[in-house]
């Protein structure tokens, strides 16, 4: 273990501190828009702000990579992201917020892309399922963790503003004294929607309503646990729970979809999630909430995975990276409607409405997952792909996936004696179930 975390210890650290900052920061302006007397519906296009800001940053990134490196971009983007972090407690007004948030996505998903093309760099094949795991949870507990730091200060105050600056600040400091090599340059993957959707309609339907379902989720979950009665550190706790959930809960179900039919997985542990949002939405501040909150966190968190693990199965290996861009991307437009849907509905019908949402929003799934499962076919058979429990970060990640290495590639494409090629188009009908 310490021979595969030393050369990545300090991109690991960098991290680390980035998310504390960042996991602090979102739920924080949360709680300071529902303070100011900011509507939920406002709150919610707000929020939304900056999963837009991350979808603009995805395209942004990589020129400017290309041109200044890797250190000098994450130096700039974090410094770019203090600022932004000081000014939202400067200049509090939701129209300059809503510009702050966009810019801040663009910043966060610029600072994911150079840490994990720098992984990918690093890592040597064989380990890089490792290292994806340890990645993720190291992501997943710094997202908890930031939630207890709001039980520090108000956030009337200055104080939490500027410990989300500081701690994203403090990412520099691993990062810029790294003595490892900088990597090449990223190549962004061709992304073809309308063919994805073609050839895996499913994953790409999960991938794009996980998105909206977690999109309210980080936007308005803070609105509703204050709602219900919780306060600034009991909102903390809701958070805490229910990321912790999403980690603890995605292996077991992981392990369970890699044995059994996947679809039928997905189907299941989507119409749960569906049925826990509507079992939470009586429910108020108190130990039962939370229970639930941690299992529903850990099927809604399983979604996107499954999404991408289903996807793997479709695909031809040469596929798999441009088609988890395109899961990245539906996912994307999904969290950057979720928060304003969500947030019309709690300002219309209360804090009620969010647990609703989810429950509606998973059960369209459900149904959905239901009639498609008996048109998909694997091209895939033999190996499947395998789960791998993974957050939204960028596209670069996606190559440290452990169903993704180069050489498999090259060894899937070899045909067994006597077998003839498919053309695209019997390829193309195979894997949407319409070959005869």
């Amino acid at each position: 273990m310490r021979s595969l975390i030393a050369p990545i210890s300090s991109l690991l650290g960098g991290v680390a501190f980035l998310l504390l900052g960042h996991g602090l920061l979102n739920t924080l302006l949360t709680l300071r828009g529902i303070e100011e007397g900011y509507s939920t519906g406002l709150i919610g296009l707000l929020m939304s702000g900056y999963f837009a800001g991350f979808l603009v940053g995805t395209w942004l990134a990589p020129s400017l990579i290309r041109r200044i490196g890797h250190i000098r971009t994450f130096a700039f983007y974090a410094a770019l992201a203090s600022v932004v972090v000081l000014l939202h407690v400067l200049i509090v007004d939701p129209w300059v917020w809503l510009v702050l948030r966009v810019m801040y996505g663009v910043a966060l998903v610029t600072l994911y892309m150079v840490i994990e093309s720098w992984l990918n760099a690093q890592v040597s094949g064989e380990k890089r399922g490792q290292v994806f795991a340890l990645y993720m949870a190291v992501n997943l507990g710094s997202l908890a963790a930031a939630q207890q730091l709001l039980s520090l200060d108000s956030p009337m105050n200055f104080t939490l503003f500027a410990l989300a600056a500081i701690l994203i600040c403090a990412a520099l400091m691993p990062i810029t004294l790294t003595r490892q090599a900088q990597p090449a340059q990223p190549d962004m993957p061709a992304t073809d929607l309308l063919q994805l959707a073609r050839i895996a309609p499913l994953p790409l339907m999960a991938a794009g309503i996980s998105g909206l379902t977690l999109g309210g989720f980080w936007g308005l979950a803070p609105v509703y646990a204050s709602q219900s009665g919780f306060d600034a550190s009991g909102v903390g706790l809701l958070m805490s729970i229910t990321i912790l959930g999403g980690a603890v809960l995605q292996w077991p179900i992981g392990l369970f979809s890699d044995k059994h039919d996947r679809r039928l997985v997905l189907l299941w542990v989507v119409a749960i999630a569906a049925v826990i949002g509507g079992l939470i939405t009586p429910l108020t501040s108190g130990p039962l909430l939370l229970g639930m909150m941690f299992l529903w966190g850990g099927l809604a968190f399983s979604i996107y995975s499954i999404a991408v693990a289903q996807m793997v199965d479709q695909l031809h290996p040469d596929e798999i990276l441009s088609g988890s861009s395109g899961l990245l991307l539906a996912n994307g437009f999904g969290a950057a409607f979720g928060p304003v849907i969500a947030g019309g509905l709690m300002s219309f019908f209360g804090p009620k409405a969010l647990p609703v949402f989810f429950a509606v929003t998973l059960a369209f799934l459900a149904l959905y997952s239901y009639f498609r499962s008996r048109r998909v076919f694997d091209l895939v058979t033999e190996p499947h792909g395998h789960f791998t429990p993974m957050l939204r970060t960028s596209h670069t990640v996606l190559e440290l996936m452990p169903d993704t290495p180069e050489g498999e590639i090259a060894e899937a494409d070899t045909l067994d004696e006597g077998q003839q090629p498919l053309d695209e188009e019997e390829a193309v009908e195979l894997r949407t179930g319409t070959h005869p």
